[in-house]
């Protein structure tokens, strides 16, 4: 009798025991699904975000100027600004800054060309072509060093770099209703490099006075292909001196 009761003792802690370890490994199940859930298969856990539509809160700066590899050409670069002050000082410079074995002088006045944009002071689209063609005509023939100066430059592998390191004077445009244009001009200082038969390099300066019309406001045509937008500066004219257009 009393053989009977112990075994009937020792199965009740048996099975007591065996129901808590079921429940302990009931518990490891479901604290496992909660913290070490794989993807579904069937394609309902949330995706991972795709780094080519990720946004940001600050959008990046713009760039500094239209071609840096302009220099690479013996070239100024365009800067990208409606800032009239630096732009007309970098214009001024563009117009006499070159390297005859790194460009031609069609390939430079070319690039002259993209600094361009028509004056909007003219009401007719085909008034304004013509205009700017005018004026690009008006930079080869009065501003830019003639070709047999640059023929005889390139003979003694020169090149030319351009500043302003003065004041610019500033003249209103006439008849510009919008306000956006102005006229800097300034002394700008050419600094001449050549070589002699040896190799050898020499220097020189020479000063001129040179004017150019500046359009910075939303008339403005950028250069295709460019990071410039409409009312950044752009050039509308080229002139020698001081003379009002």
């Amino acid at each position: 009798m009393m053989a009977t009761g112990k075994r009937n003792r020792r199965g009740v802690i048996w099975a007591l025991l065996g129901a808590g370890v079921l429940a302990i490994a009931i518990i490891a199940i479901v604290v496992s699904g909660l913290f070490g859930q794989s993807p579904s298969p069937s394609g309902t856990s949330e995706p991972a975000p795709d780094p080519s539509s990720t946004t940001t809160s600050t959008s990046s700066p713009r760039q500094a100027v239209v071609d840096e590899s302009a220099t690479e050409n013996g070239w100024i670069p365009e800067p990208i600004t409606t800032d009239p002050d630096p732009y007309i000082r970098d214009a001024l410079a563009a117009a006499s800054t070159f390297d005859t074995q790194k460009s031609t002088r069609n390939e430079w006045l070319s690039y002259l060309d993209t600094w361009f944009t028509p004056d909007t002071r003219y009401t007719s689209e085909q008034d304004r072509e013509d205009d700017m063609r005018a004026s690009q005509l008006e930079l080869r023939q009065g501003v830019v060093l003639p070709e047999d100066e640059w023929t005889s430059l390139a003979n003694e592998d020169g090149r030319v770099v351009a500043a302003v390191p003065g004041d610019v004077t500033y003249s209103d445009v006439p008849d510009d209703t919008s306000g956006d244009m102005t006229i800097g001009t300034a002394d700008v200082i050419l600094t001449y490099t050549r070589a002699d038969a040896s190799g050898k390099e020499s220097s020189y300066d020479e000063t001129v006075r040179v004017s150019v019309q500046v359009l910075c406001g939303e008339g403005s045509i950028p250069t295709p292909d460019s990071a410039q937008q409409p009312g950044d500066c752009k050039v509308v004219r080229y002139f020698s001196g001081s003379l009002e257009p």
